[in-house]
């Protein structure tokens, strides 16, 4: 008899009747079928599918009246969800659902696999494994010992609630027993949240000893989890926490810790941040962010944060195409050496509102926008009273701001581009225990008006190169005076591309660049087919005028690059090329190009390597209080060396000091069922409240319970 290729043959008439009112019907492909009173043999490359379950043999005897499979393996089950059986020989009912299998091997979302001489299938749900042993390791056909395994009496699967139960379990290391659990609960690897203990850290550090942390997981049910991490050593007890809970219209996370510790003996110490984001009525979202510690040093002293001034705040915003609001409430915390918080302006409230109109009589867009600020200091010294101190007064101030501008542009003869702009702003600014160094109030219109001028010029060379020039001029005028109030909010002043055609660089309305002036630069663009793109723009500022205080003082820093009647010349550049490398740097040229600020940004990423590197460099400036050079680099980079380790390391050095602030590095060695992590990390400054610190962390984790391993590149390979 010639040999039946992939014989198809529905069992309707094999199955019980019962089971087919019940269930879909049954496929069975098999290379040769044989019917002898009532009992069905499908033998060679047998498959049989049913309800998604597929079994693969090389031999099935089915008894109609039993309604019975036996199966002759090697035998391949998959239950239509995650989980295959690889089995030698079994006996299953007709619908796939119960049955024993034995020299059985099962395996969970190609994570996790149980291998045991005895698997008993239950209503469909449960697996029951006898004397098995669990691991995520991959197992190669020459019976190497994996890295780690779970050896367990009895091993229960529960399908629907997707955990694993063992009794008399032993975790092993190779074949050394190093713990025994006479019960122990696990997730199967589909499982994203489950109570339970995360991955353990060992910790060390100069500053809090040598001690463990054993995260402790709690699923608190499907929208929210709190996760308790006691930390103990031979210096410091602590517990931390994070709380997370989503709602359905936000969601919200906490997270902090609290320490008794012998670095402040006798003391409680600690920390929380929170922030949470909500969906309003109307398209506004709610925002809160808390940030809070008990002691200035607490933070860096448990490596939580390097932050030395705190920020809480709650704003409500709405954002659509032509129209913002914006309402905040903001409260800052120092942590600086030096500084006081009641003498610094930590609580601010602002409502901003901004919209656009496109009227259609004149044309153009007019743009509306009001602004109501006020910032409070709790100290109640005034400026100039007995107890005067140049860094503890009690000076509050408000302010409102109205303005309406208008703007049109026109594309002239040639492709020059001409953009109007005209407009008026009103400010009162009030300010409180400011003494005789402020005025009480002032109130003032400050007109304007500007003509932007563009010529773009494009060209496509043969190779596909797209070069694009645009040089472009201002020529502006702001009316008004400086009047004699407070600079609260002005203090710091960037330039850079992205201002070069405001007309007021400053960072807040409390101060407006006044009189005529013109800014003018060019910008180059070129993009090439490889993927090679690079910008470069170079800008400069004149003015008829210094800009100054109302005492005479000039009001920009010195190293703003925007003091005098000429700017600074600015240079901007960026480069991406197509192989990962990005080049940007920015600075700022005084009249005998010498540099005023610079700072400069590379990284390079391919295939197993990135590295990113940034340099800073700022003069000194009273004004900005900085009394000293600022010159410092700072490198991070990693490395995957091989298939399973991969090394890290970051650097961050002082140029001007010639002193080292912060080194690490790190290595990682991963496969499909282990994450091992070693670091070492290294703080050298010092103050009156911090000293240098080392701190080293080891951690391993377990992949395969409740941890997924998408990334396939780690997996080990047998060896052929």
């Amino acid at each position: 008899m010639i040999r039946l290729l992939r014989l198809v043959i529905v069992l309707l008439a094999l199955l019980p009747g019962a089971s087919l009112a019940q269930r879909g019907a049954a496929l069975l492909i098999a290379d040769e079928v044989v019917m002898e009173d009532g009992t069905l043999i499908a033998t060679g490359n047998v498959e049989a599918v049913q309800d998604g379950r597929r079994l693969r043999a090389q031999r099935i005897i089915y008894d109609r009246n039993a309604g019975t499979l036996e199966i002759e393996g090697p035998i391949t089950l998959f239950d239509g969800d995650y989980t295959t059986v690889l089995a030698d020989e079994g006996k299953l009912d007709s619908d796939l659902r119960n049955g024993i299998m034995t020299g059985a091997r099962v395996v969970m979302d190609d994570q996790l696999q149980m291998a045991a001489t005895q698997v008993t299938r239950t209503e469909g749900r449960y697996y029951q494994v006898y004397k098995a042993a669990v691991t995520s390791c991959r197992v190669c056909s020459d019976g190497g010992t994996p890295l780690w395994q779970i050896r367990a009496r009895r091993i229960v699967h529960d399908a629907e609630t997707r955990q694993l139960y063992l009794d008399g379990a032993q975790f092993r290391v190779g074949p050394v027993p190093l713990a025994y659990f006479p019960r122990l609960r696990l997730p199967d690897p589909t499982v994203t949240r489950a109570t339970g203990f995360l991955k353990p850290v060992l910790y060390n550090s100069s500053l809090l000893g040598a001690g463990l942390k054993v995260p402790y997981f709690i699923r608190m049910g499907d929208s929210r989890d709190l996760t308790l991490t006691p930390f103990l050593s031979g210096k410091t007890r602590t517990l931390e926490f994070r709380y997370r809970q989503a709602f359905a219209s936000g969601d919200i996370n906490f997270k902090g810790a609290f320490s008794s510790d012998d670095l402040l003996p006798g003391e409680t110490r600690g920390y929380v941040f929170g922030r949470g984001v909500f969906s309003l009525p109307e398209d506004y979202v709610l925002r809160f962010n808390i940030e809070a510690a008990r002691d200035n040093a607490y933070l860096v002293d448990y490596n939580y944060s390097d932050q030395d001034r705190l920020k809480s705040d709650i704003t409500v915003e709405r954002v659509k195409r032509d129209e913002w609001r914006r309402a905040a409430l903001t409260y800052y915390h120092s942590l600086r050496v030096g500084e006081d918080s009641s003498t610094l302006p930590t609580s601010v409230a602002d409502l901003d509102y901004e919209k656009r109109i496109f009227p259609s009589l004149i044309g153009g867009e007019l743009r509306i926008a009001a602004e109501a600020h006020g910032h409070y200091r709790w100290s109640t010294l005034s400026t100039d009273g007995p107890d005067y101190d140049l860094f503890a007064d009690g000076r509050d101030v408000a302010r409102i701001m109205t303005s309406a501008d208008w703007l049109r542009s026109w594309t002239l003869y040639g492709g020059l581009r001409a953009t109007a702009q005209t407009g008026v702003a009103v400010d009162h600014i009030r300010v409180y225990q400011g003494g005789t160094t402020s005025l009480p109030s002032v109130t003032q219109a400050t007109p304007n008006a500007a003509v932007t001028l563009r010529y773009p010029l494009a060209k496509t060379t043969p190779a596909g190169t797209t070069h694009l020039i645009e040089p472009v001029v201002q020529l502006a005028w702001v009316g008004g005076h400086t009047p004699n109030i407070a600079n609260d909010e002005s203090t710091r002043t960037e330039f850079d591309e992205g201002n070069l055609l405001s007309l007021s660089r400053f960072a807040a309305a409390d101060r407006r660049e006044r009189g005529a002036s013109a800014s003018y630069g060019v910008s180059w663009t070129r993009a090439a087919p490889g993927g090679m793109r690079s910008t470069f723009t170079v800008g400069q500022i004149a003015r008829d005028r210094e800009q100054r205080e109302a005492t005479g003082e000039l009001t920009f820093s010195p190293s703003s690059g925007l003091r005098g009647i000429t700017s600074d010349v600015l240079i901007a550049g960026q480069i991406e090329t197509g192989n990962g490398l990005t080049l940007t740097a920015r600075g700022l040229m005084g009249e005998t190009w010498k540099s005023s600020k610079a700072e400069a940004r590379a990284s390079w990423g391919k295939d197993a390597f990135w590295m990113g590197a940034t340099y800073i460099w700022l003069p000194a400036d009273v004004q900005e209080d900085r009394p000293g050079i600022v010159s410092e680099w700072t490198l991070n980079g990693s490395y995957r060396v091989s298939r399973h380790w991969t090394g890290r390391a970051e650097w961050r050095y002082n140029a001007a000091s010639d002193r080292t602030v912060h080194a690490g590095l790190g290595v990682t060695y991963t496969n499909e069922c282990v994450d091992v992590s070693l670091s070492a990390s290294r703080r050298f400054t010092t103050s009156s409240i911090l000293d240098p610190s080392t701190d080293i962390l080891l951690t391993v984790g377990l992949r395969g319970f409740s941890a997924r391993t998408d990334d396939k590149s780690y997996v080990r390979e047998c060896k052929k």
